[in-house]
């Protein structure tokens, strides 16, 4: 029973990096996790795990006896399930971090029938529009809007922790647009030069604009008549109709079929490399609530997402 906890423990700490990390999660001490660790060491006679004062690094035998490790821990998890049944039972934390206005338009809406199949499940759901350290902060799934690769492959990790997954939930395909009343007063521009004779609005880390369309890749570097660290606010500004902006679509759709803001400039839209992903610390041990999670988000978006 005690080579089993102090399996469990190994595993942990291969994959989190960190001893203090996988103390936490198995809701023991640091120093007991550092004591058992040392016993298993002690019993096999080698030395698993390479430390210093800033890192940690499997030796050869840590690695080949992590990958032994994690077969039969997920061969007596798999041998469980079907004695108990539990493929159906999903129980335990999960701590979600998401944008502010996508994870308040697009994320908490739909928890409901998550968590009403899975009533044991414990959620957290953090809005940030910062990268968060998935492992500092115990982030299970970090819903992220950006270019793969570029920085979704940013989203930080503490330590010697691994690189986290990623899984595409959906498209992130943006338009210019701009409300009626402003286009009304200072024109509509007709071409992509004229962008340069408008007012325009974008928040901080937003611009340059990279746009594509008849004339392949363009770069515009909009200067915003207010400057903001806010997506949301970028979208009131130009509802209230001082400039024009490059939305996304699941941002401003309602706005668009409510008539508060129109498209302008059709044929140019922002560079299609830009999605809505899911990211994650992989693991052979990913608990089931998470990757369910996950999947849960990818049916929402997929094939087609709401707002398209």
């Amino acid at each position: 029973m005690i080579a089993g906890l102090d399996y469990d423990l190994f595993a942990c700490i291969a994959d989190l990096g960190s001893i203090s990390a996988a103390a936490d999660k198995l809701g023991i001490s640091v120093p007991m996790a550092s004591k058992r660790l040392a016993r298993l060491e002690a019993r096999l006679g080698t030395r698993l795990i390479n430390r210093s004062t800033r890192r940690l690094a499997l030796t050869g035998a840590g690695q080949q006896f992590r990958d032994d490790v994690v077969a039969i821990l997920n061969a007596i998890q798999t041998a469980e399930e079907r004695l108990v049944g539990a493929t159906r039972l999903l129980s335990g934390p999960i701590r979600v971090s998401a944008p502010t206005s996508f994870g308040r338009m697009h994320v908490a809406p739909y928890l409901k029938p998550f968590l009403d199949a899975h009533p044991q499940v414990d959620l957290e759901l953090n809005l940030t529009d910062d990268l968060v350290d998935l492992l500092a902060l115990g982030i299970d799934v970090a819903v992220r809007i950006a270019e793969v690769p570029g920085r979704i492959a940013e989203v930080p990790v503490s330590g010697a922790g691994p690189a986290p997954g990623i899984c595409l939930l959906a498209p992130n395909r943006r338009i210019l647009c701009a409300a009626p009343g402003y286009l009304a007063h200072h024109g509509t521009p007709a071409a992509l030069k004229d962008l340069a004779q408008h007012r325009t609005l974008a928040a901080q880390g937003q611009s340059p604009w990279r746009l594509s369309g008849p004339d392949g890749p363009v770069t515009v570097d909009p200067r915003s008549i207010v400057r903001t660290n806010s997506s949301e606010v970028v979208r009131e500004l130009a509802i209230a109709g001082m400039g024009i902006a490059l939305r996304s679509l699941w941002d401003v759709n309602a706005d668009l079929a409510a008539g508060r803001l129109v498209r302008v400039l059709d044929a140019w839209q922002g560079l299609t490399d830009v999605h809505i992903h899911a990211a994650f610390l992989p693991s052979p041990s990913q608990p089931r609530r998470v990757t369910a999670f996950i999947d849960y988000l990818r049916q929402l978006f997929q094939p087609v997402p709401p707002w398209e």
